[in-house]
């Protein structure tokens, strides 16, 4: 198992990771967002690992700050994505701040990042899934809302590009979670919950923002 402070090397590396993928699909879209990680301090895991994983981190097109994004922003910009919100997002509105978060601790806090949204009277919306997508059968009867970061995004990114929510989902959702799309609903294999890719969950405080690119 190993202790804690050998498995955040490894956690935050699969962060890392998640941020690669998410900053190369958004250097591929059509109407590309605005990035910005926050708290993202020197001397921290996450900050390492993006700069020992990632080549080119220092060169990459996205705003970085040890900042807070409460800090950065007005509260009433914010919106805090987490899958255990009662708001359903509907829309992408360019005035908003979207934030995003991954969990360096692989133990899963549910409602975790509700809490914490609610303590900063933020703002707070989950994806659609289950007003556009069934449950697939499966042999565990396994069904999961939690995606990794790069997989919100390419949710966020399909949606903003196709204003369609069906074509958004079939991007970032994959059959493993247990959720299909209705055409496409059959029996499927699934994989285990990423605890450390969770949808918006916090990593240490740094934070990912979503905003529409300046002109």
């Amino acid at each position: 198992s190993g202790s804690p402070c050998r498995r955040v090397p490894q956690e935050s590396g699969r962060l890392a990771s998640q941020i690669r993928r998410l900053y190369g699909a958004n250097r591929r879209a059509a109407r590309p967002f605005w990035l910005c990680l926050t708290e993202f301090a020197a001397g921290t895991p996450i900050y390492e690992q993006c700069f020992r994983m990632n080549d080119g981190f220092a060169g990459y097109l996205m705003d970085t700050t040890p900042e807070s994004y409460l800090d950065l922003f007005p509260l009433e910009t914010i919106v805090y994505l987490t899958p255990d919100s009662e708001n359903v997002l509907e829309d992408i509105d360019p005035d908003k701040v979207y934030v995003l978060g991954g969990l360096v601790d692989e133990s899963i806090h549910k409602q975790l990042t509700l809490r914490r949204a609610r303590e900063q009277r933020l703002q707070t919306a989950r994806l659609p899934i289950r007003e556009y997508m069934v449950r697939a059968p499966n042999a565990r009867n396994y069904h999961c809302e939690t995606l990794a970061i790069n997989q919100v995004f390419d949710v966020l990114c399909t949606y903003y590009e196709t204003r369609s929510w069906p074509a958004a989902l079939r991007a970032g959702v994959s059959s493993g979670k247990g959720y299909v799309l209705p055409e496409t609903a059959e029996p499927v294999e699934t994989a285990p919950c990423d605890a450390a890719a969770q949808e918006n969950s916090l990593f240490c405080g740094e934070e990912l923002h979503r905003q529409e690119a300046p002109a």
